[in-house]
């Protein structure tokens, strides 16, 4: 019975690695399918970056308690599944709490800590949920532009907190009804680990009654069900938008450190431009630049990090909850941004594995069929989605990209802008006066 077990087990841990290196693979091709962006400069600060926001949670703390719920959730998550590599280990030996013996009365200490953890993050959980469905927090139902995309991303939300409860109580019962058996010294469970573990006694009392054989059972099943719960969240996380779990670590490393607000310019057109006010001189054995698209029509016109930006999102609504155009009523929401630009990668990615790796054109692009000309104009630049983004997500960068596209590839700017530009062009400044009268709102200050 126990090679049957250890040979369903290595099974199970094979195809669960399969898929999962699998989806990674698939996602790591979409992201590459980016336009090329350096962001290796400053590794300290970036370090530093990471740190601070991904692990430390520092834009969370905004809110001290859901901050430190988050904290809790995120922390106690990582840390309880650090057992997993025991369970690995037995699954794959047939053994039973193997590192019990060579840990000594250290193992009693960690399995104390890790249902510490389980014990918060299941709390944690239950009051994460009560927020969605009893409170009901604003940012979480959706907001007004978003009743078409928000079912999934309401359900996914629900469906892992759900399955996270269901997996810290499947360990603390599995270890109370291990700690029973060995009490009664039945044989494979009889390990020295030390006494009765902090939390799990306390549920010891629910098991007393029940007969040996019931015991054996409900053990196995638990162990069972904990484990390829893990395995089956492992591989759920790389559809979920609890993806951002792995990836928050890179997407905050390669966070943009320029000064918010600083548009970046085509150097191409910033060459033509120099040149043609005489700020540099052209190279006569210098080629012709190639400017390509201007802006961006698809997810193949952004950056790499673009895309990275949108495997990472949290889809906390913080950005749409700060943004100024949503909450005056504009269809724009910068979450949606994010989303639509995931679903267009997803779609792509399906694309690809259905042609055998390669993409096959499909007719529709990320501007005009995910997002659409009234979003993206409706836009402020004001930064407040760059400012509240946990994980330093900038869809900003994706609304001015495909602004960019809109205007100079469409020639599609709204009348006023064309009269703004022309202003810019002309009098250097948005207003149509001339340059030498800029400052007569002074004289009369003084008057």
């Amino acid at each position: 019975m126990q090679i049957i077990q250890q040979i369903l087990f290595v099974a199970a841990l094979g195809a669960a690695s399969w898929f999962i290196v699998r989806r990674i693979n698939l996602i790591r091709r979409t992201i590459q399918l980016g336009r090329p962006e350096d962001r290796t400069d400053r590794p300290s600060e970036r370090l530093s970056i990471m740190l601070r926001v991904a692990f430390g949670q520092k834009k969370m703390m905004t809110n001290w308690t859901v901050g430190l719920m988050h904290f809790v959730i995120y922390l106690g998550f990582l840390i309880v599944n650090i057992e997993v590599m025991e369970i690995v280990l037995d699954g794959i030996l047939g053994t039973h709490r193997i590192f019990a013996p060579v840990l000594g009365p250290v193992y009693p200490f960690l399995v104390n800590t890790f249902e510490v953890f389980a014990l918060g993050v299941l709390l944690v959980c239950v009051a994460f949920l009560a927020r969605r469905y009893v409170t009901r927090v604003s940012r979480l139902q959706g907001s007004r532009h978003e009743e078409m995309s928000w079912r999934w991303p309401q359900l996914d939300a629900t469906l892992i907190l759900a399955f996270e409860i269901l997996l810290m109580t499947a360990f603390l019962t599995w270890n109370a009804s291990d700690s029973v058996l060995r009490q009664r010294g039945v044989a494979h469970y009889d390990v020295a680990v030390g006494g009765t573990f902090l939390i799990s006694q306390y549920l010891q009392p629910l098991f007393s009654g029940w007969s040996t054989e019931a015991l054996i059972a409900y053990e196995r099943f638990a162990w069972w069900f904990h484990i390829l719960g893990i395995l089956g969240f492992a591989i759920y996380m790389t559809y979920s938008k609890h993806l951002h779990i792995v990836l928050a670590f890179p997407n905050t490393y390669f966070s943009n450190l320029n000064p918010k607000g600083e548009i970046k310019n085509m150097p191409e057109i910033t060459r033509e431009v120099q040149l043609a006010l005489g700020l540099t001189q052209p190279d006569p054995n210098e080629a012709p630049a190639e400017v390509g698209r201007f802006g961006a029509k698809d997810v193949f016109d952004l950056s790499w990090k673009n895309l990275m930006d949108s495997y990472s999102c949290t889809e906390c609504g913080r950005c749409t909850a700060a943004c100024p155009a949503n909450i005056t009523g504009k269809k724009l929401s910068p979450r949606k941004i994010m989303m639509n630009t995931r679903d267009r990668l997803e779609d792509i990615g399906r694309n690809m594995q259905a042609n055998g790796g390669t993409f096959v054109d499909d007719g529709k692009t990320l501007l005009h069929d995910y997002i659409t000309v009234e979003e993206i104009n409706a836009c402020t630049t004001c930064q407040a989605c760059v400012q509240e983004c946990p994980v330093n997500i900038n869809p900003l960068e994706i609304i001015q990209e495909l602004r960019r596209y809109r205007i100079m590839e469409e020639a599609q700017a709204p009348a006023s802008w064309n009269a703004m530009f022309s202003n810019v062009e002309n009098n250097m400044a948005p207003w149509k006066f001339s340059p030498s009268d800029r400052f007569n709102w002074a004289d009369q200050v003084n008057s």
